[in-house]
Order: C-alpha cells, then sequence, then structure tokens
C-alpha cells in the first residue's frame, strides 16, 4: 500500500489527558454513532457522544439507548456507570478535548439523487474550530457512506481553511467503514467481517490500527478512495444477493421446488459460490456454462411466466463488456489488430462462446484484419464442430469459422509485430513479456496483466 509521505509520519503523538488509551469523540448519535459510542466505551475508551439533538444528548448521557437495538441500552448505561461515556451539543469542545473523532452524521439523498453533503460541511466546520486551538495530532475517521473522494474533497479541506492546520502533518483523516447489521451490531462490532481503516498517513493508521486491535488484530489497510467505494461495493452487492436469491425463490415455486432448499446447499459451496472466485472485473464471461445456462433459465422464467429482470439482464450487461473492447479498438483507429489468448478461459481450446470471438466478428464486419495467438488454440482444434455446438448461443464462432485459421500465428511475436494495436485476452508471462517487449503497441487488456503496468507500455483496461 502506498500512502502519501508527510514529514511526521513518525511523531509522536500527543493526547489531551495522561490516559492509556485515546479519548474519542462520536459525532452524529444515530444508529452507527449510538453503537460505537457504546462499543468503543467497552473496549476502555473514554468517549464523548456528540449530536444537536439534545434529546438524544441526554439519553446517551443517561446510558439510555435512542434506538431500538439488541444489548445496546445495557452497553450504554454500562458505560456512563464506568464514567467512559459523556454526551453533549459542543462539537467545537468535544473535538478540543479528544484525540480521535468518530464522524457519524446523516448523509441523505440530495435532490438530485445524489449525495446531500450539507451535515458532512456543517459538521466538517465545528470541528475546524475546535482543531484550531489544539496541540498535538488528532484523527478524524469518517464513518459515513459517501462516494468516493468526498473525504479529501469534502471534509479535509474545511478542517485545514478553518483550522490552519495541514492534514497529515498536523493532523489526520481515515475513511473508516462501519459494516454493523440492525439488530445484531454490538456483536458484529466486537466480531467484525472485516475492519477497513483507508487514510493518507502512517501515524493515522496506526492510531486507528490500536483501536481496533481488540476487535480484529489484522485490519485491512488501503486508501481512502478504496474504503470509500467499497462500503458502497458491498451494500450493491448485498442488494444484488437479495434480489439473486428472490428471482431464485420466483423461479422454483411454480417448478414445485423448495427455493430454501436449493439455496441451502448453494450456499455450502465455499470455493466458487462464496468466495473472491469469479469477482474480479474481468472480460465478459463465455464457455459451455454459463451463456447457456443464463439464457436457459431465462426461458424457463419466460415459459412460466415469471419475470426475473436482474437475471435477464446479465446478457445485455455482458454484452457491453463486449462492446467495449470493441470501442476502444475503434477510437484507436487501428485497421489491423492482434488479439493474444482465444478460448473463453486461459489453459483451454474450448471456444465455445468465448468473448473474444463477439469482439473479432464485430470488428472484421467493419474491414478490420485480425491475428491471433493462444496456446492451445491451433489449425487442428475442431473449430467447425465447436462452433455447431454454439449455433443457437452467441454468433461470434459461427461467423468466424472460415476465417479463424487464417487468423492464427505461431508464435506471439509474429503477432506483435504484424498489429497496430493488440488485445490481450489471457493473463500469463509469454503475453506479459510480449507486451513489454513491444512498447510501440498500445494494448487494451481485459483481463489486468500488471497490478501496476510499466510506464513504458501505453495499456489501457475497460474497468481499471
Amino acid at each position: 500500500m502506498e500512502y502519501r509521505k508527510f514529514s511526521t509520519f513518525d511523531a509522536e503523538i500527543v493526547v489531551t489527558k495522561p490516559h492509556s488509551k485515546p479519548r474519542i469523540s462520536v459525532v452524529g448519535l444515530g444508529y452507527v454513532g449510538a453503537v460505537s459510542t457504546a462499543c468503543l466505551a467497552k473496549l476502555g475508551h473514554e468517549v464523548v457522544g456528540v449530536d444537536v439533538d439534545a434529546h438524544k444528548v441526554n439519553q446517551i448521557g443517561n446510558g439510555c439507548s435512542p434506538i431500538h437495538e439488541a444489548d445496546l441500552s445495557e452497553t450504554l448505561s454500562e458505560g456512563v456507570d464506568g464514567g467512559l461515556i459523556s454526551a453533549t451539543q459542543d462539537l467545537r469542545a468535544a473535538v478540543a478535548d479528544t484525540d480521535v473523532t468518530f464522524v457519524s452524521v446523516g448523509t441523505p439523498t440530495a435532490a438530485d439523487g445524489g449525495c446531500d453533503y450539507s451535515y458532512i460541511e456543517q459538521a466538517s466546520e465545528a470541528m475546524a474550530e475546535g482543531l484550531r486551538g489544539k496541540e498535538g495530532f488528532h484523527v478524524f475517521a469518517m464513518r459515513c457512506s459517501i462516494p468516493p473522494g468526498t473525504t479529501m474533497r469534502v471534509m479535509a479541506p474545511i478542517l485545514e481553511r478553518i483550522s490552519g492546520k495541514t492534514v497529515g502533518r498536523d493532523f489526520g483523516v481515515c475513511f473508516n467503514p462501519e459494516f454493523l447489521r440492525e439488530g445484531v451490531a454490538i456483536d458484529d462490532f466486537h466480531n467484525p467481517p472485516k475492519t477497513v481503516i483507508g487514510t493518507t498517513d502512517f501515524a493515522t493508521a496506526e492510531i486507528m490500527r490500536n483501536i481496533y486491535a481488540p476487535v480484529d488484530a489484522k485490519p485491512i489497510l488501503t486508501t481512502i478512495e478504496v474504503a470509500e467505494t467499497i462500503k458502497y461495493v458491498d451494500n450493491v452487492w448485498h442488494a444484488t444477493k437479495v434480489c439473486f436469491a428472490n428471482e431464485v425463490g420466483r423461479l422454483c415455486k411454480p417448478l414445485g421446488v423448495d427455493s430454501h432448499a436449493v439455496m441451502d446447499v448453494f450456499t455450502q459451496d465455499t470455493k466458487l459460490n462464496l468466495s473472491p472466485y469469479y469477482l474480479k472485473p474481468g472480460f465478459a464471461y463465455g464457455g459451455s456454462c454459463l451463456p447457456k445456462e443464463v439464457r436457459a433459465v431465462k426461458h424457463v422464467a419466460d415459459t412460466l411466466g415469471v419475470d426475473l429482470p436482474m437475471i435477464s439482464s446479465l446478457e445485455q450487461s455482458n454484452s457491453e463488456q463486449i462492446r467495449q473492447a470493441v470501442e476502444m479498438v475503434q477510437r484507436l483507429g487501428a485497421k489491423r489488430v492482434g488479439v493474444l489468448g482465444l478460448a473463453f478461459k486461459q489453459g483451454t481450446d474450448d471456444l465455445r462462446e468465448s468473448p473474444i470471438l463477439e469482439a473479432m466478428a464485430e470488428l472484421q464486419q467493419q474491414g478490420v484484419e485480425i491475428v491471433a495467438h493462444d496456446a492451445a488454440v491451433t489449425k487442428d482444434t475442431p473449430i467447425a464442430g465447436l462452433a455447431s455446438y454454439t449455433r443457437h448461443g452467441s454468433k461470434g464462432l459461427s461467423e468466424l469459422v472460415d476465417s479463424l485459421k487464417g487468423m492464427l500465428r505461431d508464435d506471439v511475436g509474429t503477432v506483435m509485430a504484424e498489429a497496430e494495436v493488440v488485445i490481450v485476452c489471457h493473463s500469463n508471462d509469454l503475453y506479459r513479456s510480449a507486451v513489454v517487449g513491444n512498447p510501440n503497441v498500445p494494448v487494451i487488456d481485459v483481463v489486468r496483466l500488471f497490478k501496476t503496468a510499466p510506464a513504458s507500455v501505453s495499456i489501457n483496461g475497460i474497468g481499471w
């Protein structure tokens, strides 16, 4: 991970009172703020809850939960009785008297459908005033769900402008998303699925790491923007899971199949179904299974009169990934294109519904000449038989059946020499070496050949 370099990364962190744990202020005593206040106190921190709502402040200050959440009232009461929890409406004083501020204010939808930043802006102004007269290094940990870039574009500039201090040197900023499920939030805090800390400096990272050490010894350290994005991605994925499961249920019912029994078996597979597999941006799906079975499920649903809009839209989403590749070639104006990797998956010669063939067929229709290489695909590969298998599926292989063998080259060097632009569809050292060795050939990379591409290579991907 790369952080911005500041001269005071290893500076001594000065706290406001002599105690072993940093004092924490929590801004916004709604669902996330109230739970965070209770649980941080449970970890032994002195916590000051802050809100503009006097009723919430009184409730928290008296050890009462402002929301219905299992074990929250008891945990708050324990913190108040132990002298670890207090509450105030004075955000400036709370920042001045603590070492770390957790920001959990509301981020409602704005009139234009985007994010309303007004509460963040108001809180940032007050926090900056509290910061202005402080000595020592203060950390502001944003916890709200916000569009990527908000922490550094909205909160940080306000803090700098009003306080007169510099982020990364005089104070730290991080994004620390919460993953709390209502109803079991206390347990989730103490047994988190993951702890993500996005920041720009090492001092902030260490302070936040130490706060979470009792509940997670191995937090994920990353950039602020990645941390902001993962919060959105997680929730959209959860929404996708809900829709997917519901569509499975709607499909199973008219078939007389127990949908819960199906999903009980489905979720026992933690190697493919519940794992990082398939979840990296890349090229379109293909092969002998996924395309035809997506179509088959859609057909069954249509026959039953069951509407499955998410599953039915998968083909459209997949086709858009192919269209993007074609468009990238068009923008470069190339008339001779090289393709490295033809099979739908590296290590096989299976060309059935390989998505790159769709792109190649479209480019060929536009008059583009194509040369290609695949370590497993040769002139002896039974192209006609594979095309026959997919005659009612995607048309790429069928349209190329007579010309594909003529496109094949025996070695990668020939492709690189003949092509004006190269599309790389398989990730391996052979193709990485070819790309690095031919820096004058622009590369459209649909598989993420390099984690960090060499500066000498002109390389562009669809999703990176």
